[in-house]
């Protein structure tokens, strides 16, 4: 199994035997992490990070991932002091920054903007967001912190929160069909699943999520509980986010009606969707995702560079 060379731009595109040798390889990153150590396996390999929309936890545990394994990283966050601001379009920039690196990361807000720069670039191109639309690299963790914490056995799985615009739900539900875990999804009625990614995980998986409108409804049932934020930025009508916003909140009152061993997961940012009394709990495993994310990005620069151990 081989994915040096290739693009990541969307969770659908990937085997089940490509994700069990990303989730393969994500082990050993993790021990070189755990063990604080840096292997060299890309010493002279460039990154380059083209972040258009912002980020924390993507652009900085890719440019992590890249200096652990003794390569280097170039890139910006933000339109503001590069040549797009006098009007280059995205091809153009993807066109020159190939000449200066062997992988690109990036973020956009615009949906396929990645998969543009895909057919546009003769190095791989990992896609770090589109819009919203997929975020692959997000997926591949979540379904590794899953592994780490409770195994890849068959497991319920609740989506919650911003399912209609969450580009990391989009992602995710394709792993979790392909794993053959069971879904519910939790959601105001007006932030839905897009039909056509069920009607597509369906179709490959036969996966039939059951729909809720409370975490209530899911808190004793649910192995993982997946919680997303309720994303201001992409509402084309503020009033709309308005109705929706704080529809959902994590709290201990929650937990007491919880499964037992449940965890709580998140990509992050979070606003009000999670209560900071949870952070302390041993449910409470999204700071460990973002660790986790930094083995994962190892593992995919890693197999895409063709890097060898």
């Amino acid at each position: 199994m081989s994915l040096k060379a290739k693009d990541l731009i969307s969770a659908a595109d990937l085997t089940k035997a490509e994700v069990d040798e990303i989730l393969k390889e994500s082990d050993v990153m993790l021990s070189y992490l755990t063990k604080r150590k840096s292997p060299d396996i890309l010493k002279g390999k460039i990154l380059a990070t083209l972040f258009f929309e912002p980020s924390t936890r993507t652009r900085l545990s890719f440019e992590s991932a890249m200096c652990r394994l003794g390569g280097s990283v170039i890139g910006f966050s933000g339109n503001k002091g590069t040549s797009l601001s006098k009007g280059e379009t995205l091809k153009d920039t993807i066109k020159n920054v190939e000449k200066y690196a062997d992988i690109i990361a990036m973020r956009n807000p615009v949906e396929g903007s990645s998969r543009l720069a895909a057919n546009a670039a003769k190095i791989p191109v990992i896609n770090g967001g589109d819009g919203a639309n997929q975020h692959p690299t997000q997926a591949l963790l979540d379904i590794f912190t899953i592994k780490q914490e409770k195994g890849l056995k068959k497991l319920n799985v609740a989506l919650c929160g911003d399912l209609k615009y969450g580009r990391t739900v989009h992602s995710l539900i394709y792993l979790l069909s392909m794993y053959g875990m069971e879904v519910a999804l939790v959601s105001p009625k007006s932030l839905r699943m897009p039909e056509w990614i069920l009607e597509d995980v369906k179709g490959r998986y036969g996966t039939n999520p059951k729909m809720y409108e409370s975490m209530q409804d899911v808190a004793d049932w649910a192995d993982v509980l997946y919680v997303t934020r309720i994303q201001r930025e992409r509402f084309p009508d503020q009033n709309e986010y308005e109705k929706v916003s704080g529809s959902y909140c994590v709290d201990n009152d929650l937990l007491r009606k919880a499964k037992k061993g449940m965890i709580v997961l998140h990509p992050l940012p979070r606003v009000d969707e999670i209560d900071d009394e949870i952070d302390c709990k041993p449910c409470a495993k999204y700071f460990d995702q973002a660790f986790y994310g930094i083995a994962v990005r190892m593992a995919l620069l890693k197999m895409l560079m063709g890097g060898k151990r």
